[in-house]
């Protein structure tokens, strides 16, 4: 590529090279947009629905061999003979990036139709449920675009990670390649972002393959009308991701309820199960904030229909009605797709609403999701549901969800994805489960701005943030290598841009060869699957899988979102002993813990939606002097106080109950640059070592940063109780500390209008200080009046705060 002639207009910068025209835009100080296009005209539509606008000052400087493009903060030097470029960091002087020459091929695209009149249709049962495979669908048109490819040379030792999140646990993606499409347990993000201070985000809908090997270094997109991408420089993770939401649109706050715990299964058969259930929780005095009814709650052969089977249901609205009264939320599962015949089904078809598949709706249309949504509120929004999940937002992953034999992974990418090209178009193969999101925000907020959307749900992109999602990992198998592998999946996944995510606690396929026990009324059916791996072939009444869970529900116990779910076996509390046993204790104090911690947790949400914040934290997040913490993939930090260091090996159990008798502790590593308390002790330990701690079933090594204010409640039993007990600060001293505390109305959308509080804590540790700042008073309730117990190990002094600056003083520990 060789430049031929440059101009500057306003805050863009044009040029044009013998094999194409670049064009750059100064979009903040640290965000610089690229586009390479063949074409007379740049396309302007963003497949992304970015609307940013070019806001910074940009400059160009003519050098002999080299053009240099600067904002205040970011450079970059284009050679003239061969195009490449340099990203470099005004302020150091530090190269970010350097890159090859870009790639654009041109391509001719098919655009599938049926052939005929009438499609030909094969219904397929799988384990992922009921699709259409339409036989005489053969492509009629052809579409002419381009391939491309952005080349990279990264630094020997450079660390990238985010692209969402895939199924085989890579933390680090250099020498590795990751196919990028949807599926039951992937959810590709095309953003990326290193250790060395930015991110790349880019302007993509279709697939795209990563690839870091001796063949080189580059991002391969298979649809594009153009190469368009934007990098982003920070001083941190944080100024990254705050860039990425910047660009792709902020997180939507969830509602207080979905902080909760979040009990589900596969699944509740009725009505009165899951009133019951919910009932039971009480009796126990578990907390527990919602009940998730999932698939098949239709009438036999209804697949997908919105409109439930009266003799399991028979008046749903009650049911919701007395969950309300139990102070608990309800959740159900919607899905895209319909069977031919059913009354949804028949509407969208009339309309001219559906794919090609003549299943599922067409989310890219807005009156389509007008209907959806319709169907939607006839029966189930009317009925008080609280949050939806929008399973299988993938929906034409079904080819290769069944067999004994897993594919390799091209061949699933190929086999998936060309299902999502011929139904979908091959420039928005990833895109369906991002409109199928906004249809959903947007329709309900249409209809109130009392209540939050709660959107969970199996796929995602880029945005998908926007739009009052909580994406989870799929149907993933209950091995403790899983566990662990899901650990650096979810944090990919936050170092990606979406802040939240959970996964089902326990793993969702529990049994392996004992194929009677199976779950998703697959008991029948004997034949191998690749999938159902779990191997713990007596479900919960094996003392090996409870220790798993227990383990899991431990981790999951710090997640953005708190939720158990599972087939093949029964989750619920009291299917893992009864009080005063080891496993049901256990669970119990994690359940209780996170309520113990809202405050704290509600506060990040409210960083989260204020300052673009992420809740789950790889240590690249706070630690990044540290060079050993960089490559530490299964401790995160929980906001920033918190150390999780999950344990993923078994101590007390084997398959089929058999005892171990393993060592009771777990080594942890505790990053540098600051010092570090057990969260239930009072020893304070030296950054930068490593630690054993006693870890027995009910115990999951956490530790605190020194120098933190840690507000926590003494016992809740759901979000939206009234507590009449003091909220408690907890100091970590050892360093000054500033704690923002956050305070909303829990749910509504005033909070985009200003109706909220935050209050500053600052602590002085040479003073043994804690000042309460004043409250802004646009929320008016909260805190304010209320009691505050102050604990610095074992001192302990009380106040009640007005909402006026009060500062408390401590001894020295």
């Amino acid at each position: 590529m060789e430049i031929r002639k440059f101009q500057k207009k306003g805050k863009e910068i044009l040029i044009q090279t013998n094999q194409g025209n670049l064009f750059l835009q100064g979009i903040k100080e640290n965000i610089i947009r690229c586009v390479f296009h063949k074409k007379a005209e740049m396309n302007q539509e963003s497949p992304l629905d970015i609307e940013a606008h070019a806001e910074a000052d940009i400059d160009v400087r003519n050098h002999l061999k080299e053009i240099e493009i600067c904002t205040e903060r970011l450079k970059v030097s284009i050679e003239k003979d061969t195009g490449k470029f340099r990203w470099i960091d005004r302020k150091t002087g530090c190269l970010l990036l350097a890159e090859k020459e870009k790639e654009l091929q041109e391509k001719v695209f098919e655009e599938y139709g049926i052939l005929g009149d009438q499609p030909d249709i094969e219904r397929i049962y799988t384990v992922d449920g009921e699709r259409n495979m339409v036989k005489n669908l053969r492509p009629l048109k052809k579409q002419e675009g381009y391939s491309g490819k952005l080349h990279f040379q990264f630094k020997k030792t450079e660390r990238i990670h985010g692209l969402g999140q895939g199924e085989e646990g890579i933390f680090n993606y250099r020498g590795n390649t990751q196919y990028l499409y949807q599926h039951n347990m992937r959810i590709p993000v095309p953003f990326f972002i290193s250790d060395q201070g930015y991110g790349v985000l880019v302007d993509c809908g279709s697939l795209m393959i990563w690839n870091d090997d001796a063949r080189g270094s580059y991002l391969m997109l298979d649809a594009i009308e153009q190469l368009d991408y934007y990098l982003i420089s920070g001083k941190n993770l944080d100024e990254i991701i705050d860039g990425y939401r910047f660009l792709t649109g902020k997180a939507a706050m969830l509602p207080k309820w979905a902080f909760g715990y979040l009990q589900s299964k596969e699944s509740y058969h009725n009505q009165e199960e899951l009133v019951q259930t919910v009932a039971e929780y009480r009796k126990r005095n578990i907390p527990l904030d919602g009940i998730i009814q999932d698939w098949n709650t239709w009438e036999k052969d209804a697949w997908g229909e919105k409109i439930l089977d009266k003799k399991r249901y028979p008046d749903f609205a009650e049911a919701v009605k007395q969950i309300h009264e139990m102070h608990a939320k309800v959740m159900i599962s919607i899905w895209p797709n319909m069977n031919l015949g059913t009354k949804n089904n028949q509407e969208f078809l009339e309309k001219k609403q559906l794919l090609y598949d003549f299943s599922t709706y067409n989310a890219f249309s807005e009156e389509a999701r007008r209907t959806y949504w319709s169907q939607v509120k006839r029966e189930l929004y009317s009925a008080g549901i609280d949050g939806w999940w929008c399973d299988s937002t993938e929906p034409y992953s079904a080819p290769d969800w069944d067999g004994g034999c897993l594919r390799e992974p091209w061949e699933r990418y190929q086999l998936v994805g060309e299902e999502h090209k011929k139904y979908l178009g091959a420039e928005r193969a990833n895109l369906f489960a991002v409109a199928h999101a906004k249809g959903v925000f947007e329709n309900q907020r249409l209809e109130t701005e009392e209540r939050r959307v709660v959107n969970l749900t199996r796929s995602g992109y880029a945005g998908s943030q926007k739009y009052g999602t909580v994406l989870w990992s799929g149907d993933i198998c209950a091995t403790w290598d899983t566990l662990e592998k899901q650990i650096k999946e979810g944090l990919n996944m936050c170092m990606s841009g979406i802040p939240y995510w959970t996964l089902d606690i326990g793993g969702f396929f529990v049994v392996k060869e004992n194929w009677e026990k199976r779950g998703c009324n697959r008991q029948s059916d004997p034949l191998p699957k690749w999938f159902w791996q779990g191997g713990y072939e007596e479900g919960v009444s094996d003392a090996g899988y409870r220790e798993l869970y227990v383990r899991w529900l431990q981790y999951g116990t710090f997640l953005p979102v708190f939720r158990s779910h599972g087939t093949d076996t029964p989750r619920e509390i009291w299917n893992f002993g009864e009080k005063g046993e080891i496993f049901y204790d256990a669970i119990a104090k994690s359940i209780e813990l996170r309520y113990r911690l809202l405050p704290y947790i509600y506060s990040m949400a409210g960083k989260v939606y204020s300052r673009n914040q992420t809740m789950m934290r790889s240590l690249l997040f706070d630690f990044y002097e540290d060079e050993k913490a960089r490559d530490i993939e299964t401790e995160f930090m929980f906001g920033e106080s918190i150390l999780v260091c999950p344990i993923t090996k078994p101590m007390y159990y084997e398959k089929e109950g058999k005892r171990i008798n393993r060592c009771k502790s777990w080594s942890c590593y505790l990053p540098g640059g600051s010092e570090w308390y057990e969260f239930d002790g009072n020893e304070r330990y030296p950054g930068g070592t490593m630690v054993n701690v006693e870890s027995g079933i009910d115990k999951i090594p956490l530790f605190v940063r020194a120098g933190s204010v840690l507000p926590m409640e003494k016992k809740m039993m759901y979000t939206g109780q009234k507590i009449f007990t003091p909220l408690q600060l907890y100091i970590y001293p050892g360093k000054d500390a500033v704690y923002e505390y956050y305070e909303d109305e829990g749910d509504g959308y005033g909070y985009e209008k200003g109706i909220y509080n935050i209050i500053t804590m600052e602590w002085k540790d040479f003073e043994h200080s804690l000042t309460i700042g004043t409250a802004e008073y646009t929320f008016a309730q909260g805190i304010i009046g209320r009691s505050i117990e102050i604990i610095l190990g074992e001192q302990r002094k009380q106040i009640t705060y007005r909402g006026e600056k009060v500062t408390v003083t401590l001894s020295e520990v």
